[in-house]
């Protein structure tokens, strides 16, 4: 027996297929989730999702959103999604070297947030393609 996961964002379904496991980044640390897990529905942190399928594992970087877990089923809803393999790694660490760069130069409570968001999502885009 094995789950359902389906990954969707506002625009498209980013996955939508059975698997063995997965590993999903939540606001209060991450959490593993097999076969007949208790039902839980959760906040989910700009962070790495790992995907078990037999032997294989992949990664998804997700910007934040909701999960429910349930009856082997997990639905996650995020407000963007990327498969780790579909990543391009020059463009990733640009972004996140330019991400550094806002951070230092924010000015105010405001600038700081933003670019401290914008650092959070950067990061997880290179970990999304680090830890495949």
């Amino acid at each position: 027996m094995t789950l359902n996961l389906c990954v969707l964002t506002p625009n498209r379904i980013v996955w939508d297929s059975e698997v063995k496991e997965i590993i999903l980044s939540t606001n209060s640390g991450q959490i593993g989730v097999l076969q007949n897990h208790a039902p839980i529905a959760t906040a989910v942190d700009i962070g790495v999702l790992r995907i078990r399928l037999k032997d294989q594992w992949l990664t998804m970087a997700l910007m934040g959103g909701f999960a429910r877990i349930g009856n082997n089923e997990i639905t996650i809803l995020v407000n963007d999604a990327e498969r780790g393999s579909e990543i391009d790694t020059q463009e990733a660490q640009r972004t996140l070297e330019i991400a550094e760069a806002n951070l230092s130069r924010a000015e105010g409570k405001r600038q700081t947030i933003e670019a401290n968001l914008a650092l959070r999502r950067a990061r997880t885009r290179v970990e999304a393609i680090n830890a495949m």
